[in-house]
């Protein structure tokens, strides 16, 4: 991942709240096609400019070729608040955070997320590293609002749960781990959506924590088709269990590693 500054000049008197309004819309629709990352984007104000920092997947990922319908219409509309098309400078690698899958051909990739995380929730399958949204077409509507809302709601429930001190903290647990959720099964439509744009096998990342002990858990089977699904050998050291007929995986439950 990289950090960037974009750096806002304004043309004609204008006021902090138009500003606020058309710079941060354009943050959004970017974080929405997932251009940048995260959720919050310091601005600060100089003299007749303002400086944005934001995270992006790679240090090209402003280019205008990626821009959704949604980010080119808030890049216009920036005149609106008399500012002009922002410039963009790279201020260099960001060394907490993960590098950006490689653009070459892969075998298969997976929907995968955890409440710790910002990168892009779809992960090449060889490497687990995430892949850029945009470096494939939109999902629905021209952008992947779709899969960072869905990330969004997978992490708030995720946190949830490991936070384990509240009466929610079940409610959230069934939605990233039962297969009847309405989270999963929003999650698997969306993987399946990728999989038909891509032409790349999408699997759906299920979270298992509990169960009765190992033994039944190495025997459980694929929650959608009720297969044999347990592998050889962990991949990632994550995933112990792959459904390639439902296209999902999963771990040995936490509480038995």
């Amino acid at each position: 991942m990289y950090v960037v500054e974009l750096t806002f000049e304004c043309f004609d008197d204008t006021t902090i709240s138009a500003v606020d309004r058309s710079v941060n819309g354009l943050m959004d629709a970017l974080r929405y096609n997932g251009q940048v990352l995260g959720r919050e984007f310091p601005m600060v104000m100089g003299d007749g400019v303002f400086h944005v920092r934001a995270v992006c997947p790679e240090k090209d990922s402003l280019n205008p070729k990626y821009h959704s319908p949604q980010v080119a219409l808030k890049i216009r509309q920036l005149s609106e608040a008399c500012l002009l098309s922002p410039k963009l400078k790279v201020l260099g690698r960001d060394i907490n955070s993960e590098e950006s899958a490689q653009v070459e051909d892969r075998s298969w990739q997976v929907m995968y997320t955890t409440y710790v995380h910002t990168c892009s929730p779809l992960r090449c399958g060889e490497t687990l590293l995430p892949i850029p949204l945009y470096r494939f077409p939109a999902t629905f509507n021209g952008d992947h609002k779709a899969e960072i809302k869905w990330q969004t709601e997978w992490q708030a429930c995720d946190e949830i749960q490991m936070a384990g001190s509240f009466k929610a903290e079940h409610a959230a647990l069934a939605e990233i781990q039962d297969a009847d959720s309405l989270l999963f099964r929003k999650g698997w439509d969306i993987r399946g959506r990728i999989e038909y744009i891509t032409k790349v096998p999408t699997y759906y990342y299920q979270y298992r924590v509990g169960g009765k002990d190992a033994e039944s858990e190495l025997a459980r089977k694929c929650p959608k088709c009720g297969g044999d699904w347990l592998l050889e050998a962990p991949l990632h050291d994550v995933f112990h269990f792959k459904c390639d007929s439902c296209r999902i995986v999963s771990n040995l439950s936490w509480d038995f590693q």
